[in-house]
């Protein structure tokens, strides 16, 4: 067991990655590889002659919501958490921490988010399917480094690095979006108390209280009042994330100590159980009408070429800008290539779609359709890779 340890931190170290990123890549393409199996699962048994059965389950309620509302505003606040301190992490210690390393992954970001948001607008623009802009907009970590994962090493370090920094940043620009865009009603004094607690935690802080007790408590309270206040209440996780102490985010800090405690309870509970939960697609109509309606083209468009083509050319004026340098092991075609794969959307995109509608009907049509443009970005994004990236040999 020692010997496998020492051959597992050797490795990190020649790969020049930290133990804790490295234990992220590897908790995020497992736990990708049990999403797919989640949602092949659910929609099997969607579409059984037990599908009423399944379906019924996830309405059943506890405590005044449905077991799919718990997962979807509860669970999932555990899961921003997560997302909040990789990102934090990034900005004190790893890819953002310095402005010039983390141009070239937040243009790539910002590209990603803006064209599939414009390929989806170009279609939608004054419907009553507009809504659903932020829909191509995400990224799903899990999903994109567990089909990079596949090609072993092939991989550069640097393009994993930037995979992972990009869908983060992602990530961050789709939690915005929600808070921004998807908040109906404001309920002010819930959000100044929420608020409040935010506040006091910040203050526990700077005070040096390390203790992650009483983040815990404050960040239940917070999102208690979160949920009430008409702002979505994953929001919570985010916030509480940068609230909790970094340090100098060594092994012994809480920051670190709560993000590996949650990385495999997110990757093999919490993202399973949103699949199960939201993958229920029972497979009615007619096909060909579901694919070509201005909805589904925009989604499809928007994550199978906008991606791509976003995150190539906002990366490409940022180098050509002098904003930020290629990495050395990296070329243009690998960064198009990475760029498909951020057509990857799932659980993002899935987690906006219930936002943006209510009618059933049209959320059960956009689940199926980035269920298809995700698994045809993965599929390309893999073939095209695979063709780009040479083996790695020893010399």
């Amino acid at each position: 067991m020692k010997n496998v340890k020492q051959k597992m931190k050797k490795k990190y170290n020649n790969s020049k990655l930290s133990y804790l990123f490295t234990d992220f890549i590897e908790s995020e393409k497992s736990g990708g590889l049990i999403l797919i199996a989640c949602t092949l699962i659910s929609l099997v048994i969607a579409n059984s002659n037990y599908g009423e059965t399944y379906l019924n389950f996830w309405d059943i309620q506890f405590s005044g919501h449905s077991i799919e509302h718990w997962i979807n505003d509860g669970l999932m606040t555990i899961f921003f958490l997560l997302v909040g301190l990789e990102l934090e992490r990034e900005i004190y210690k790893g890819e953002l921490s310095k402005i010039k390393d983390a141009m070239l992954p937040i243009f790539g970001a910002l590209g990603g988010m803006i064209v599939p948001a414009a390929i989806f607008l170009l279609f939608n623009f004054g419907t009553k399917t507009q809504a659903g802009a932020g829909i191509p907009m995400a990224t799903d970590i899990a999903f994109a480094l567990g089909v990079l994962s596949l090609l072993g090493s092939r991989v550069p370090a640097s393009l994993k690095i930037f995979l992972t920094a990009l869908a983060v940043i992602d990530d961050l620009g789709a939690i915005i979006i929600i808070a921004i865009f998807y908040t109906k009603t404001l309920f002010w004094s819930n959000l100044l108390i929420a608020l409040g607690l935010f506040i006091l935690l910040l203050i526990l802080n700077r005070m040096k209280i390390k203790n992650l007790i009483p983040y815990l408590i404050g960040g239940i309270a917070m999102w208690y009042f979160m949920l009430h206040s008409g702002v979505h209440a994953t929001i919570t996780g985010v916030l509480l994330a940068f609230a909790i102490p970094f340090g100098n985010g060594d092994k012994k800090s809480t920051s670190y100590i709560l993000q590996h405690a949650l990385h495999k309870p997110v990757a093999f509970i919490i993202l399973p159980l949103f699949a199960l939960a939201n993958t229920a697609i029972i497979f009615k109509g007619n096909l060909i009408e579901t694919v070509t309606e201005n909805n589904s083209l925009g989604i499809a468009l928007g994550l199978i070429i906008g991606k791509p083509i976003g995150i190539f050319l906002m990366s490409f004026l940022a180098v050509t800008l002098g904003f930020c340098k290629l990495p050395k092991d990296v070329n243009w075609k690998s960064i198009f290539g990475v760029g498909i794969l951020g057509g990857i959307g799932f659980t993002m995109s899935i987690f906006v779609t219930l936002l943006a509608f209510e009618n059933e009907t049209i959320i059960n049509n956009s689940k199926l359709i980035i269920l298809i443009s995700s698994s045809t970005a993965g599929l390309i994004g893999f073939l095209t890779l695979r063709m780009l990236l040479k083996p790695w040999r020893k010399n």
